[in-house]
């Protein structure tokens, strides 16, 4: 049971890790892309590196070349349980579960709050399922994580009745990022009852309010779209803009391609990838400069409303792909924060360095950390903590 073999879901791709847990050491890694264009796998372990082209199919197959790839390349695929990345678990889901047929059906009946995450995760569970139909199956939900939200967090302010029929209130997602980093900025501060706010920064983006290793707020809400400026998604909006653009020609799938594939950096600068952005912006682009001190902004206003609401700040935490990776990024967000004691020191907010690590002055009030995220490993531990 010591092996699991946790998968990540894409709509066209396959993300997997093979973790041995009786010492968390990673056996092997890759990803599936392209899946139904083409296709392609690259499988990685200690002594391997090796990418393969073929036509895939669906999911199905992506799986069946995932195991062929083990077979030929090592290790053995011998996975004593399998984790799954599901996204929305709605309310009914406020833990990992193990997977039967009623939690499959009940994932799939969560599709419409998640329509561009939940179905690529199915396709994954049930593609595992029929190849290892003697494995145990563990999905782990981002939205688990937060169900330690207070009430008043968690609501939205309309009619009651309606919220309850449909479902209607704040989830929040990346949970398991925010779960692993914030138990592992705890453990650097030497503080389990630590007051936290952490940024996971990448092309989707969230912040949390962690207190004493609990979710108590996050930006995200129904649906991954609120919150933070991101790559393709823009985070808050003023929902009588919907209705305005709405009232004005546009339909339910107009809007759905408007706020999840042409907003965020991407509808401010025609580039979602943040490298880009910042690479304008040095060059002097006004755009590219003005959707930075948006996202800033944006980010900004999350960290003060969280200090806010834990009554006082332990850590400030960056994490992904943005956080772990742009001191820019970081002094952007931090500038003009003084006052709530946090600050960066230079040379430690620019150091090689990729492991976890404070890169505040010594004595400040707050302190700023940067932590790589690891989902999958959460997962994996989630995953041997249920079915073992």
């Amino acid at each position: 049971m010591s092996v699991v073999l946790v998968l990540n879901s894409g709509s066209s791709s396959l993300k997997y890790r093979l973790l041995d847990m009786a010492d968390e050491r990673v056996l092997a890694h890759g990803l599936v892309e392209r899946i139904g264009a083409g296709g392609s796998i690259r499988h990685r372990t200690d002594d391997v590196d090796v990418t393969v082209q073929t036509a895939l199919a669906d999911h199905a197959a992506a799986l069946e070349l995932m195991t062929a790839t083990f077979a030929e390349h090592g290790p053995d695929l011998a996975p004593g349980v399998v984790g799954h990345r599901v996204v929305h678990g709605g309310s009914r889901f406020s833990a990992p579960v193990v997977v039967d047929d009623d939690v499959e059906a009940a994932v799939d009946e969560l599709s419409s709050l998640a329509p561009l995450h939940n179905p690529p995760g199915l396709l994954g569970i049930r593609a595992a399922r029929a190849a290892f139909p003697a494995v145990p199956q563990v999905a782990v939900f981002d939205t688990a994580f937060h169900a330690t939200m207070p009430a008043e967090a968690s609501t939205y302010a309309i009619d009651v009745d309606v919220a309850a029929r449909f479902g209607v209130r704040r989830y929040g997602f990346h949970g398991s990022s925010h779960e692993y980093v914030s138990q592992v900025a705890a453990g650097l501060l030497g503080r389990p009852d630590a007051k936290l706010v952490v940024l996971h920064l990448g092309n989707g983006a969230s912040a949390c309010a962690v207190d004493a290793g609990r979710s108590v707020a996050t930006s995200m809400g129904l649906t991954p779209l609120e919150g933070l400026v991101m790559g393709t998604r823009g985070g808050d909006l003023d929902p009588g803009a919907l209705l305005h653009l709405m009232r004005n020609g546009l339909d339910a799938d107009d809007l759905d391609t408007l706020l999840n594939r042409r907003s965020g950096l991407t509808g401010l600068t025609g580039s979602g990838d943040l490298r880009d952005v910042l690479g304008a912006a040095a060059d002097g682009d006004d755009r590219a400069e003005a959707a930075l001190r948006v996202y800033a902004h944006r980010i900004r206003g999350y960290v003060g409303a969280y200090l806010a609401h834990l009554g006082g700040l332990d850590g400030l935490v960056f994490t992904a792909g943005v956080g772990e990776n742009s001191p820019e990024v970081r002094a952007r967000v931090l500038d003009g924060l003084g006052h709530l004691g946090l600050a960066l020191d230079p040379a430690r907010n620019t150091a090689a360095d990729r492991g976890p690590r404070v890169v505040s002055p010594d004595g400040t009030a707050v302190h700023v950390l940067v932590v790589p995220t690891d989902e999958e490993l959460q997962i994996a531990r989630h995953a041997v903590a249920l079915a073992g």
